[in-house]
This record gives structure tokens, sequence and C-alpha cells, in this order.
């Protein structure tokens, strides 16, 4: 019988890296440290305050886009565009093939799409009323 198994949405500080070292530990016979390294591009504002930007890792040759804000007044200059492209660049630097994200059907769904991100998953319902979609890119010639 196991006991002590209460929900929290308040974890000791340790318990995130605990959990994770204990999946790394079990998963590393089969695939290797997970390993991941943050990829992270602030957007600043002119006194130097971060409005935006990406935020995502990179880990099994693939990267993860987690976040990705640029403010309403930058849009539609490219900001995002950019923002993708140099995390792809960067990725391929770090030698990942793909790149993964999901977005809501009410965010930036024919972003990603307009920049060649194709859709394999759909969660629906998700949040009621709209979708959670899941995109993949593959950076190179490599699958």
């Amino acid at each position: 019988m196991t006991v002590g198994l209460v929900p929290t949405d308040q974890p000791a500080p340790e318990a995130f890296g605990a959990i994770y070292q204990a999946l790394d530990a079990e998963s590393q016979d089969v695939i290797g440290r997970m390993a991941p390294q943050l990829l992270v591009i602030p957007i600043h504002d002119a006194a130097g305050a971060i409005i935006g930007g990406l935020w995502g890792c990179t880990a099994f040759r693939w990267l993860h886009v987690q976040m990705l804000v640029v403010p309403a007044t930058m849009r539609g200059q490219g900001v995002g565009t950019a923002l993708v492209r140099a995390a792809e660049a960067e990725a391929r630097r770090r030698g990942c093939h793909a790149s993964h994200v999901d977005t809501f059907s009410f965010q930036a769904a024919p972003f990603y799409e307009k920049l060649g991100y194709a859709r394999f998953g759909v969660l629906e319902n998700f949040p009621p009323g709209h979708e959670r979609i899941f995109y993949r890119r593959y950076l190179g010639s490599v699958r």
C-alpha cells in the first residue's frame, strides 16, 4: 500500500528536481540522459524590461517552443517569424533536426502554419470551446 499521496499546488522546492531525476534515471537505459538545454530569446523594451520573447528548450535533437509572445504593438512586423527562425537556427547549431510547438486555436495556429509547421495532433475542447493544436517542423533532411 502506498501512503502519503497528497495532491498539492505548493510542492517543496526540491520536488521538481527529484521527480525529474527519478524519471531520467528510469529512462537512461533506453534513451540516454534527457539533458534539456534552455533556449530563450527575450524581447526588451527601451528601458530594458522583458516584454515578450521565445522560451523553449532543446532535447533529443528537437527544439520545443514552450512560449512565444510578441507584444501587440510589434505584431505584423516580422518579429515572431524572426524569433522562431533564430530559435530554429540555434537548434540546428545544437544538432536538432526538428521543432515542435503547441498553441490554442484562438492564438497562433495560422502563424505556425505559415512558417511551415504541420499539425500532428489536437485536443478538442481544451480550453472549453477551443482546441489545443500540436505542430512540428523538420529543420533539415534528417528525420
